[in-house]
């Protein structure tokens, strides 16, 4: 199952900016509209990765995983 999430994205002068609407402090800056999209995928698979992996060494023990699904 894919998840899907939206970029807000625009054009500066010459560069490309844009965000991710679902998750903040992902954001990303390049000189091509697809530069930037591709950066914004990989800014968000680090940023998911990282707080999973946060979450997980909060927890330390005993846990258990289960999907949330909206």
């Amino acid at each position: 199952m894919a998840n899907t999430y939206t970029a807000v994205t625009k054009q500066v002068g010459d560069w490309w900016i844009g965000w991710v609407e679902e998750v903040p402090g992902v954001n990303c800056q390049e000189r091509s509209e697809e530069q930037l999209l591709e950066g914004l995928r990989n800014a968000l698979r680090e940023a998911l990765q990282f707080n999973r992996d946060e979450a997980i060494d909060a927890a330390a023990s005993g846990y258990k995983e289960v999907e949330l699904v909206l």
